[in-house]
């Protein structure tokens, strides 16, 4: 049974930092493509970043140069390391076993998802 746990999420100011964790069971993240979405209250869902089958890492121009996305094969598990966070940052952040990217966005009836963690970008 496939299952992706998030964890991580949290309240920071406005330039603060934030390590998110996803928890893979069930399959293997080398030979899975990993990807991170989020959805703020009231918008739609919106691919984040993704490391896929081959190693390649791609982001949202919105995250590039602030978010960095990797993975420990030996611990199954997979990190969005979040820099220079700001309020549009704000959102339940998803980690999906599926290569989503700019030209194929998020959709839940693709993929297994996490159950979520929020992430709250206040001053």
């Amino acid at each position: 049974q496939v299952q992706l746990v998030e964890s991580g999420g949290g309240t920071v100011q406005p330039g603060g930092s934030l390590r998110l964790s996803c928890t893979g069971s069930g399959f293997t993240f080398e030979r899975s493509s990993i990807t991170w979405a989020r959805q703020a209250l009231g918008r739609a869902l919106e691919w984040v970043s993704g490391i896929y089958t081959d190693g390649d890492t791609k982001y949202a121009n919105s995250v590039k140069g602030r978010f960095n996305i990797s993975r420990d094969i030996s611990k199954n598990m997979g990190y969005l390391q979040m820099n220079n966070l700001q309020f549009d940052d704000r959102g339940v952040y998803y980690c999906v076993r599926w290569p989503f990217e700019e030209h194929s966005p998020p959709a839940r009836r693709l993929g297994d998802w996490g159950q979520g963690t929020q992430v709250t970008v206040s001053s």
